[in-house]
This record gives C-alpha cells, structure tokens and sequence, in this order.
C-alpha cells in the first residue's frame, strides 16, 4: 500500500480527536503521535515500537538517541524494540537477526481507544510474511498492548496456535533516560544470579545495588518484577514493574562499542540505561499449544 493511502486510512480508521493521529515522519515510515493530558508518546508502526513516552511533569522516561534512523526494516536506537520470538543470536541460524524480527518487520495496528480514565491504548499484531515463516515456523500469533497514560504499560502477548509446543524467548530492550549514568544506581536486582556477558558468560550472583562504569550486559535469572533506576541527576526514579517475565537483562554498551555503533551520538551512552523484562538464557518459555503466554511491564517515574 502507498504510505500516503496507508496514513490516510489510519487516521480514518483509528485517529481519535486531540489525542492520536498517524504520520509518515521518514519515507515510507509511519508513526503514531499520541498526546493527552497524562502524557506524550510516538509508536511506531515498524516492530509496535515505542519511540518515546514523556509523562506530563516529566523528564523523558524513554531515551531516543538523537542520531536514531528511520528506514524500513532498520532497527531504531532507542525506544522500546520488541526481542521476538527469541533473545540474542538465534540457536542454530547465525544469519537469522539478533533478537528475532518481530522490531524491523510491519505491525498491523487492530485497536485503538481512548479510556474513561483518558489513558489511549493501542494494539498492535505481527504481520507475518513467507520471510518470518522462514525465521519462524511455529504456528503462532503475537500481540503487542501498549497503554499510554500516567505510567506506560507495554504487553506481549504470544499464542501457540499450532499441535506442539515451542520455546520462545523475547525481551521488551527499553532504553530509559538517565541524567548521568555514571551516577545512577539500580536497585531490585539484589542477590540475583546472572550471567555477565562483558566477562565471558561467567555466573555470578549481585551484591547490592548495581551501579555503572564500564560496558555492562547481564542476564539476571530468576528476578521478581521489580527494579528501581534511582537518578540523582534528574532527582527522581524509574519504577519497573512486570509480571510473565523471569529475566532481566541490563546493557549500557559504555564509551568505546557506542561510538562503533554509530548512531549513539557523541557521549549518548551516558544518558541511558537498558532494563529489560525479558524471557531469556535459563528462563525461555515452553509454551504448550493453545496456551497465550503475556509478558508485561509497567514504567513509573516518581520525583525525589
């Protein structure tokens, strides 16, 4: 479909008054805006991800990088890219995409609504194509329910439509904004066993609250829902909350990989933090046919 025809049928379709609307921000690249009194947020089409969520009061909560590209089937730095239907390189593939497709293929948007508390949730399914069924055979559908309000809300909800069970793995890799990385501290992760990649894959188990000062990716196993980014530099917290969700992994990729990646901008590094409620390493899912497995997370940020 021509993106101009598709925009226009997007906001025939689902745009409601003064609150959500659809536009082609790049070539052949389409968002939606979403603006309340709760908050401000842009969702793209491409992956259901989310761009950027800024509660009314606020710092940003989502981190952006300023140099991101939107190009179809790019991955966008920054945001809320959706790891499906598994989590780092693919078991047996090496040329299947790291963390699966479902963040640079089409999503179809299915539902859109404006809430009685004001809150706008959309919905979102994978549109699945002869390249994905390449990548992912298992009969199964996906879902991504994202609730834009006070807090952010994000779900992924994943059917087993086929006779056998399937692993899946996935992971919601959303970066938040940080005054100053090196001065925040995350907390909820205590006692925790993980598996650090930056040392070789080593397990080893947290001891108090985690800070930051070099390149850091963990898988943490067996967490419980709930980690705190305390920022001393935006004087407030980001609360995390999560339910269906086993893992957590943390990534600041530092100085010397940022710059290679190319699309951090100069120092971006230092104002994000990824924390993801994922399903990954130890913690895959089985999921049995006809079961849906729901894997949400809820974004909070308090003032000091």
């Amino acid at each position: 479909m021509n993106t101009s025809i598709q925009v226009a049928d997007l906001n025939r379709r689902f745009a409601i008054a003064d609150c959500l609307n659809f536009e082609e921000i790049a070539d052949g690249f389409v968002v939606a805006k979403i603006v309340t009194r709760h908050a401000t947020a842009s969702i793209a089409l491409q992956g259901a991800h989310v761009m950027t969520y800024q509660p009314t009061g606020h710092a940003p909560v989502i981190w952006l990088s300023k140099l991101a590209k939107f190009a179809p089937g790019k991955s966008i730095r920054g945001g809320v890219p959706v790891c499906w239907p598994w989590f780092g390189p693919h078991a047996q593939n090496s040329q299947f995409p790291g963390h699966g497709f479902a963040r640079t293929v089409p999503w179809a948007l299915v539902d859109a609504n404006l809430l009685p508390d004001q809150r706008v949730r959309l919905e979102f399914e994978l549109i699945q194509s002869d390249a994905t069924r390449v990548q992912w055979s298992a009969l199964s559908t996906v879902r991504n329910i994202i609730t834009v309000g006070p807090e952010l809300e994000v779900e992924l909800a994943t059917t087993n439509l086929g006779s056998a069970a399937f692993e899946l793995g996935q992971a919601l890799h959303t970066y938040f904004e940080v005054g100053d990385i090196r001065r925040a501290t995350l907390l909820g992760l205590e006692q925790c066993e993980y598996i650090d990649k930056f040392d070789g894959s080593k397990r080893k188990v947290q001891d108090g609250a985690i800070s930051f000062t070099q390149e850091t990716e963990r898988i943490y196993l067996g967490s419980h829902g709930y980690c705190e980014i305390r920022d001393p530099s935006l004087a407030r917290s980001i609360i995390i909350t999560s339910t269906g969700s086993q893992s957590t992994v943390v990534w600041n990729p530092w100085s010397e990989k940022a710059e290679k990646m190319g699309d951090f901008g100069p120092d971006g590094h230092l104002a994000m933090v990824c924390v993801e409620t994922a399903n990954a390493a130890d913690d895959v899912i089985s999921l049995a046919p006809g079961a849906t497995h729901r894997m949400a997370a809820q974004y909070r940020s308090l003032k000091h």
